[in-house]
C-alpha cells in the first residue's frame, strides 16, 4: 500500500534567482503540484501550477484556511498517479512555514522537505552577520501580543502590515533600534533604520519585509546580569563574602526606608520630575534580594528564580479574576476575596495570621482594624470615637515633673485607648496619621534647625 507523500519545496525568499534547481524541477515535472500562494517574486515563472490564493477570501481564520490546504494536500497526494504532490511554499519549508508544522503532525502521510534559501539567510548576508555567533532568534510578530524579549538580535517575521508593525512597535521598548529588511535581493531592496515608535510609518510592508532588531536590553538580561556580579563580589569581595542572611536583615530594612523616602519625594505627575534617587534607592532594595537570592542558592535552598516563579504563580492564584472565570464587583471585592484565598492557601485559622509585628505601632493597629472590619466585627462611628478618646483622656494621670528620660510601654491603659479612639477618627476621616505624625516630625526638625542657627530644610515634592 502506497503512502501519500507531500514533497515541500521552498520559493526562496526572493525572485527566481534564489530558488534552487532541485525545487525548479520538482515543480515543473511534478504531476500534481500547488503552491500556497502565488504573491511571490519567485512564482512568476509556475504560472500553470494552481494556487491557494482563493482560499485566503473566504477562509474565516488562519487557522482554518492552514487547516483546510493540510486536508487539501493529504488527498491530492492521495489521488495522485504518484501518490505525491509537491507544496511549494515562500521562503525555507522550514522556517516559520504553518502549514508544514500542521503537515508533520499528520501521521497517515509522508512529509519530505527540500533544503532551501530562507529569509535568515538573506537577511544575515545582507547584514553581515553571524546569526550563530550573534545567538540570533526568530520571531514571528503574529504568535503572541507579549512584549519581546532580549537580548537580541532578533529576526522578527510576518511583518507584512503596517498594522502589524504598529503591533510590533508596541512590543518593544519605544526607543530601540529597529533595521527594516524591506525585498532584499530584489532591485527595489530597501534596508532602513529606525526607533520601534516609528515602525508604524513604514507603509510600504508586504510579505517581504521582516525587522531585524540588533539588541534588546530587558529585564531577564538585566536581571541576570546583576546575579553574575553578585556572585563575583562574593568570591572578591571580603565584606560581601562574610555576609549572612542574619547580618543582611538591618541594610534591607534601612534601604526600605530610603526607598520610601525617595517615592514620597518623587511627583509622578511632573513630566520634568528627576527619577535618579527612585532608580538608585530602588535598585538597593533589589541588590538586597538579590544578596539574600544567592545565599540561599548557596545553600542549594532557593534562588531568584524560585523567589521570581513563587510570587509569580501566587499571584496567579490570587487574582482568579483576570486568570480565570471568576468575576468581581470592584475593588473591595478583590480585597475581601485575596484575604479568603490567602487564608485558604496558607491554612490559617485567623485574618490575623502572617501579620508582621514589628510594623511600626500606628500602621499594625489601622492593619489590624482593616482586619476587624474585614470579619465583620463593628467599629466605632467618629462621635463614639471622639467620645471615647476625651473620655481616655480625662482619666489621664500625668505627673508635674518627668519621673525620668527612661520610657516604658507598659501604662495605663487609658494611653491605649486614647490612641487607638484617635486612630479610628482617622481612618473615618480618611486620614493617614502616620504621614501626619512624619510632617509634624520635619516641622520640628525645621524648628530645631532654627533654634541652632540653620535655615529650613527645602523637601522637594
Amino acid at each position: 500500500m502506497f503512502v501519500p507523500t507531500i514533497l515541500v519545496v521552498g520559493l526562496g525568499p526572493g525572485d527566481a534567482s534564489l530558488l534552487t534547481p532541485a525545487a525548479r524541477d520538482a515543480l515543473r515535472h511534478a504531476p500534481v503540484a500547488r503552491l500556497r500562494t502565488r504573491r511571490h517574486p519567485a512564482a512568476e515563472e509556475f504560472a500553470d501550477v494552481p494556487s491557494y490564493d482563493e482560499w485566503y477570501e473566504t477562509a474565516s481564520s488562519f487557522d482554518e484556511l492552514y487547516s483546510n490546504i493540510v486536508m487539501d494536500l493529504i488527498q491530492l497526494a492521495a489521488d495522485s498517479p504518484n501518490h505525491t504532490v509537491v507544496y511549494a511554499v515562500p521562503g525555507s519549508p522550514i522556517v516559520a512555514e504553518r502549514t508544514v508544522e500542521l503537515l508533520f503532525a499528520c501521521t497517515d502521510i509522508e512529509v519530505r522537505c527540500q533544503p532551501a534559501v530562507s529569509v535568515i539567510d538573506v537577511a544575515c548576508a545582507a547584514l553581515g552577520r553571524d546569526p550563530m555567533g550573534e545567538s540570533l532568534r526568530v520571531v514571528d510578530a503574529l504568535s503572541s501580543t507579549e512584549p519581546l524579549r532580549g537580548p537580541g538580535p532578533l529576526l522578527v517575521l510576518q511583518t507584512y502590515s503596517a498594522e502589524i508593525l504598529a503591533t510590533v512597535a508596541d512590543r518593544l521598548p519605544p526607543t530601540s533600534d529597529v533595521i527594516v529588511l524591506h525585498h532584499l535581493g530584489l532591485p527595489d531592496e530597501h534596508i532602513a533604520s529606525m526607533v520601534a515608535r516609528s515602525l508604524p510609518s513604514f507603509t510600504e510592508a508586504d510579505h517581504l519585509t521582516s525587522l531585524w532588531v540588533p539588541s534588546l536590553r530587558t529585564a531577564g538580561e538585566a536581571m541576570d546580569d546583576l546575579v553574575d556580579l553578585m556572585r563575583t563580589l562574593r568570591v572578591e569581595c571580603p565584606w560581601d563574602e562574610e555576609q549572612t542572611h542574619s547580618s543582611l536583615t538591618r541594610h534591607l530594612l534601612e534601604e526600605a526606608y530610603e526607598a520610601l523616602d525617595a517615592l514620597e519625594a518623587y511627583d509622578a505627575d511632573d513630566p520634568d520630575a528627576d527619577a535618579c534617587d527612585v532608580i538608585e534607592e530602588l535598585g538597593d532594595v533589589l541588590f538586597q534580594i538579590v544578596f539574600h537570592a544567592e545565599l540561599g542558592s548557596e545553600d542549594e535552598r532557593f534562588d531568584l528564580v524560585t523567589i521570581a516563579d513563587g510570587v509569580r504563580e501566587k499571584l496567579v492564584s490570587r487574582h482568579p479574576h483576570v486568570f480565570g472565570d471568576v468575576e468581581v464587583n470592584g475593588a473591595d471585592d478583590v480585597a475581601t476575596r485575596w484575604e479568603e484565598n490567602k487564608r485558604v492557601e496558607k491554612k490559617r485559622s485567623s485574618v490575623t495570621d502572617g501579620i508582621a509585628l514589628q510594623l511600626p505601632a500606628l500602621t499594625l493597629y489601622a492593619k489590624m482594624r482593616r482586619k476587624a472590619l474585614s470579619v465583620g466585627l463593628p467599629l466605632d462611628d467618629a462621635d463614639t470615637a471622639r467620645g471615647r478618646a476625651t473620655r481616655a483622656l480625662d482619666s489621664i494621670v500625668v505627673p508635674q515633673d518627668v519621673v525620668s528620660d527612661a520610657v516604658v510601654s507598659d501604662a495605663d491603659p487609658a494611653w491605649g485607648d486614647v490612641l487607638s479612639a484617635i486612630e479610628d477618627m482617622a481612618r473615618i476621616a480618611g486620614i493617614d496619621l502616620e504621614g501626619v505624625l512624619r510632617a509634624r516630625a520635619l516641622q520640628l526638625r525645621d524648628e530645631i534647625r532654627a533654634s541652632e542657627g540653620h535655615g529650613p530644610v527645602v523637601d522637594t515634592p
